[in-house]
C-alpha cells in the first residue's frame, strides 16, 4: 500500500467517523453531542495548523545542525549575488 492510500484511507476513516458522531449514530451524551461534536473539524484544523507552525518552527531552530544543506544554501546566495552583479544590481 502507498503512502498516498494509507493517507486517504484515514482520512476516510476519520470522516467516517465524524459523520456517524454528527449524525448520532454512536450515542454520546447530550451536551457532547450539542457542543464539542459540532465544533471537532474546526478543532482539527487549527490543530493541524499548529501542528505544521511547529515543525517549521523546529526545522528552522535546527537548520544549523544540518551543516550541508547550510553550505548549499550558502553557495547558492553566493550564486546569486554574483548573477545579479553581473547584471549591474548593487548587492549588500
Amino acid at each position: 500500500m502507498t503512502r498516498a492510500q494509507q493517507t486517504i484511507s484515514f482520512g476516510l476513516l476519520v470522516s467516517s467517523l465524524y459523520l456517524a458522531l454528527f449524525l448520532e449514530l454512536i450515542p454520546l451524551p447530550p451536551l457532547v453531542q450539542e457542543q464539542i461534536v459540532p465544533v471537532l473539524p474546526f478543532w482539527a484544523l487549527v490543530s493541524f495548523g499548529a501542528l505544521l507552525l511547529f515543525r517549521l518552527g523546529f526545522g528552522i531552530l535546527t537548520f544549523n545542525d544540518v551543516p550541508k544543506a547550510h553550505q548549499e544554501l550558502m553557495a547558492e546566495i553566493d550564486m546569486a549575488k554574483k548573477d545579479l552583479r553581473t547584471l549591474g544590481v548593487s548587492v549588500d
